[in-house]
C-alpha cells in the first residue's frame, strides 16, 4: 500500500466494510462518512495515530442502501472515496 492510500473492501458491502489507509508520518487523523447529500453519518476516527498501515471497520446496518463517501484527513493525506452499500 503506497503512502496516503485509502481503500475499502468488500465492494459493494453489506452491512460492514473495512477501510484501510497508510500514514507516512505521525499525526492527528479524522475519518468521516457522508451520505450522497453530503450529510455526515458517522465519525470513525478522530485521534492521533502513528505512521503506518491502519484499518477501521464501518458498520452501516442502521443506514439505507446507497452510495456513501468516506473522507480521511491526516498528515500527508486528504482524500475522499466513494463506497456502495447494498442490503
Amino acid at each position: 500500500m503506497k503512502d496516503g492510500a485509502l481503500e475499502n473492501y468488500p465492494i459493494p458491502f453489506n452491512p460492514t466494510t473495512t477501510i484501510s489507509y497508510k500514514l507516512s508520518s505521525d499525526g492527528y487523523v479524522t475519518l468521516k462518512v457522508y451520505d450522497a447529500l453530503g450529510r455526515e453519518v458517522a465519525t470513525l476516527l478522530n485521534e492521533s495515530q502513528e505512521a503506518g498501515i491502519h484499518s477501521v471497520t464501518f458498520n452501516a446496518s442502521r443506514l439505507p442502501s446507497g452510495v456513501y463517501f468516506y473522507r480521511l484527513t491526516g498528515p500527508g493525506v486528504n482524500q475522499t472515496k466513494k463506497m456502495l452499500m447494498q442490503k
